[in-house]
């Protein structure tokens, strides 16, 4: 991998900048690679525009923007509108449905993982979804292993909540796991 591009949107609220402080952390941290992780987000601090974007690679990082994206997670409709023309061709989409109804066609792999629902199902709240998205996304990219993503979301969890979003994580993983196959 000389480069791999990763943006995580949505709208606020739905943890995806901690998600993507914690997915930099755990790649930083862990493995070999260089990684930046930028984030914008709308004036709102719910329900507005969200987003992390992570850069990775086994070189350095001249330009730490994303230009043309390998893995775009859309768990909104108006984020499939604001960034799906940045996913390259054979590009990776992960769309939550309750989220994203309607999916244009396009030159890449499409995985539908229910990540709000199944975060209120098993775990009773959708907060848990950025870190079941985490899991999802590590299955599916092999970029960072579960158990190295997990150490870094346990230390940036409070406390109280690290069974949970430990819970979260490896619901993920067995979703991204399920939809890979």
């Amino acid at each position: 991998m000389s480069r791999f591009e990763i943006c995580l949107a949505g709208s606020g609220g739905q943890g995806l900048i901690t998600a993507g402080k914690i997915l930099g952390e755990a790649i930083a941290l862990h493995t070999s690679k260089n990684v930046v992780q930028t984030q914008s987000y709308g004036p709102e601090s719910r329900g507005g525009a969200s987003r992390a974007e992570l850069v990775v690679s086994d070189e350095p990082i001249y330009y730490p923007k994303v230009v043309k994206l390998d893995l775009l997670l859309a768990l909104t409709q108006e984020s499939i509108k604001k960034y799906l023309a940045n996913l390259k061709a054979g590009g990776t989409l992960i769309v939550d449905p309750s989220g994203v109804k309607d999916v244009p066609a396009g030159d890449f792999k499409v995985y539908n993982i229910p990540i709000m629902q199944t975060s209120k199902a098993e775990l009773g709240k959708v907060i848990f979804g950025n870190i079941l998205a985490l899991g999802a996304i590590a299955a599916l990219t092999k970029i960072i292993p579960l158990a190295d993503l997990e150490t870094s979301v346990l230390s940036n969890v409070p406390e109280r909540f690290r069974d949970d979003n430990k819970k979260a994580l490896g619901i993920g993983f067995k979703l991204g796991t399920e939809a890979a196959k």
